[in-house]
């Protein structure tokens, strides 16, 4: 099958690449300069020069859809692809909604819509978990059909509302598959190394009890794969390991591959850690300030809540089996690490 990819230097990109061109597949990626097309090109991909800046969306001002603009000569590969995997986005927690809608929102919309007037049959979304991760602690098992609140965040807020633009664009003889991953981790993580650079500033929350949901980013591009041929159109699957665990048992052994020991960090109870987040991030946001707070929502909403995430509909439609281990995924990062 021909496809295009966006996203394809970065760290999920560069594994799904890998999985469709070992599946047998021609990929087309997007690369946005030398040293993206260097990335595209050593996973297996085709780079195509451009930049999903080049679709914008509605005027900051006026709020209406800029006139005049050329259409990007990179869109005219789409009319040699029969499917699309739109994996790239600014993934940041911090941020104001109108950041992410320009950045991540518009260019997303703009390309389904142009993939599906190339005639394009299948348009796969990578949303986020993040979409239902809002400061509730309950239910702690979340399913597609679970209400997703308000996400805590800006990333998560442009993401559901992206999710939803979609769905309502009508795209007869394309399908749309959208899937939410949650932490998304494995080898070539680079934030991994970032977190244990900086483990003497690292804090539980209640000792680092509460269960997280994850997913190794090589069982997310087996999923990306099957989406290319399973899955039912405008339906939202979530992909995980399929192995929750207390955030202690997982964040303990995958940051000491990377020589950082936090088995013996301080704990914060969540009653006083929940609100000093409220007031410290209320007032980073009054402040505009670019970066958050050490203690924010969105800790508290990740770190201090039971979530999991139910995907059972990933296994029926299609035939989702995550393959890679916890413990396969930590020799993976042990060997990277050295």
């Amino acid at each position: 099958m021909d496809m295009f990819l966006t996203g394809g230097s970065g760290f999920v990109g560069q594994h799904i690449i890998t999985r469709l061109c070992a599946d047998g597949h021609t990929v087309r990626a997007l690369a946005r300069s030398p040293e993206a097309a260097r990335r595209v090109e050593q996973a297996g991909a085709t780079p195509v020069l451009g930049d999903l800046a080049d679709l914008r969306g509605p005027d900051q001002h006026s709020g209406d859809m800029p006139t005049g603009r050329r259409t990007p000569a990179w869109l005219a590969v789409l009319d040699r692809c029969e499917a699309v995997i739109h994996s790239a986005a600014r993934m940041e927690f911090w941020g104001p909604d109108a950041g992410f809608e320009r950045d991540n929102h518009w260019p997303t919309v703009s390309l389904f819509t142009a993939a599906a007037s190339a005639g394009v049959k299948r348009f796969v979304l990578i949303s986020a978990a993040a979409v239902s991760t809002d400061r509730r602690r309950k239910p702690a098992v979340v399913a597609e059909a679970t209400p997703t609140g308000r996400p805590i965040i800006a990333y998560g807020r442009v993401k559901l509302a992206t999710e939803r633009a979609l769905a309502n664009v009508a795209t007869p003889g394309m399908t749309l598959i959208t899937l939410r991953p949650p932490f998304i981790w494995g080898k070539g993580m680079t934030t991994l190394r970032d977190a244990a650079a900086a483990a003497d500033q690292f804090a539980w929350i209640d000792n680092g009890r509460h269960v997280m949901d994850f997913v190794h980013v090589d069982n997310l591009a087996a999923a990306t794969a099957a989406a290319l041929s399973r899955g039912y159109d405008r339906r939202v699957y979530y992909i995980t390991d399929g192995t929750p665990m207390p955030i202690r048992d997982f964040f303990t052994p995958v940051l000491e591959t990377m020589g950082a020991d936090v088995s013996h960090a301080r704990s914060v109870p969540f009653a006083i850690a929940s609100p000093v987040a409220r007031i410290l991030d209320r007032a980073w946001r009054l402040l505009r300030r670019p970066t958050p707070p050490p203690l924010n929502n969105w800790l508290i909403a990740s770190m201090g809540c039971d979530r999991s995430y139910d995907i059972t509909n990933a296994r029926a439609d299609l035939d989702y089996r995550p393959s890679v281990t916890f413990a396969a995924g930590l020799d993976d990062l042990r060997t990277f690490a050295r």
